[in-house]
């Protein structure tokens, strides 16, 4: 199988990696041209690839020439003009995907597409005009234009990423007066969101939608306490306002389908 990852950043470079370890013929882009040299290095087709621009440039064509396309470039989360024009973007990279070869889309989208008060969510729980962002919003839309397509497609709605280098904490340490002390966190460590992709490529896991989420959920109040302390950061104050609302994503389906235990089941369990 000829795999084409469209985004080899912090998760779509070690997935790209550990694609070429078993053995598929791989094909990565970046917008960084320093980085080219790295892919080529780890035996990664390097492609230069901006959104939407580069889609009319002939020299990319051939990325498009795989047989499945794993999709991994998020929307922007402060710029209203990106997040507008996001869906068509993904909508342009279906049809190039279309009038080529790739037959599978695999596409990284996020738990911000459910609302942020929704209690226990699954999978169907997802509803245009209910994201708790305007990311989400977005990410929603793009999904539909990928199952709009008549492609296969496997959609994997991600926690917040975590490990190696990326930690959520970084963006709250010190800070003082945050709410939602004791809402539960949704996140995923990189290892598992790596293994939940290649489990899906190999068990041929099509159109279909799973969260990626571990199984701990931790108040947010005592998980970034712990990670401040364990990255000896200043510690985040949160007010002491209670909040009845809250969101825990289930991951049942991804570990009943694939028959999947998370190697970082709970992020208390702080890594590097």
């Amino acid at each position: 199988m000829k795999i084409s990852v469209l985004g080899c950043g912090w998760l779509g470079f070690p997935l790209a990696q550990r694609l070429v370890s078993k053995d598929f013929s791989v094909k990565g882009s970046t917008t960084t041209e320093s980085k080219l040299s790295l892919l080529k290095q780890n035996s990664i087709e390097p492609y230069l690839i901006h959104l939407p621009d580069s889609l009319k440039n002939e020299k990319i064509e051939p990325f498009f020439d795989s047989d499945l396309l794993v999709l991994n470039t998020p929307p922007g989360r402060r710029d209203k003009e990106a997040l507008k024009r996001y869906p068509e973007i993904v909508n342009q990279v279906v049809q190039k995907s279309k009038d080529h070869s790739i037959s599978w889309i695999i596409f990284a989208s996020s738990t911000s597409v459910y609302n942020e008060n929704g209690g226990f969510t699954s999978e169907e729980d997802a509803q245009p005009g209910k994201a708790s962002s305007t990311s989400g919003e977005a990410l929603l839309k793009a999904e539909q234009a990928i199952k709009d397509s008549g492609m296969d497609y496997t959609i994997l709605r991600f926690g917040g990423l975590y490990g190696y280098g990326r930690h959520p904490v970084k963006y709250l340490s010190g800070k003082k007066n945050l709410v939602g002390a004791s809402k539960p966190v949704n996140l995923v460590h990189q290892v598992d969101c790596v293994n939940i992709i290649m489990e899906v490529i190999e068990q041929k896991k099509r159109n279909t939608i799973y969260n990626v989420v571990s199984d701990g959920h931790p108040p947010r109040k005592e998980f970034y306490e712990s990670a401040a302390r364990h990255f000896n950061m200043p510690l985040p104050t949160f007010t002491s306002k209670e909040e009845k609302d809250y969101k825990v994503v289930s991951n049942a389906k991804v570990k009943r389908d694939l028959f999947y235990e998370f190697s970082y089941p709970n992020p208390m369990d702080h890594t590097p």
